[in-house]
């Protein structure tokens, strides 16, 4: 009988291969897979639905400056 494993390190422990599901428990940490924290966004204080559209868009570039959005086509 033989035995298949989904996940595992490869030789060298360069690359580890997870082949299903990963659970994080509460309480876990992981290092590294979010190298650049988005910039702070203030809480809106828009009165109109322009100001809301600026604020947004600004937490949008925000996020897309962190590298947590991709960047749209255009940019």
């Amino acid at each position: 009988m033989s035995y298949n494993t989904k996940n595992y390190t490869e030789q060298g422990g360069d690359v580890t291969h997870i082949g299903e599901k990963l659970i994080i428990e509460e309480g876990a940490s992981v290092e590294g897979l979010l190298s650049t924290p988005a910039e702070n966004q203030s809480d809106s204080e828009a009165t109109t639905v322009v100001a809301l559209k600026e604020d947004f868009n600004t937490l949008l570039a925000k996020l897309k400056t962190a590298g947590i959005m991709a960047a749209d086509e255009s940019d």
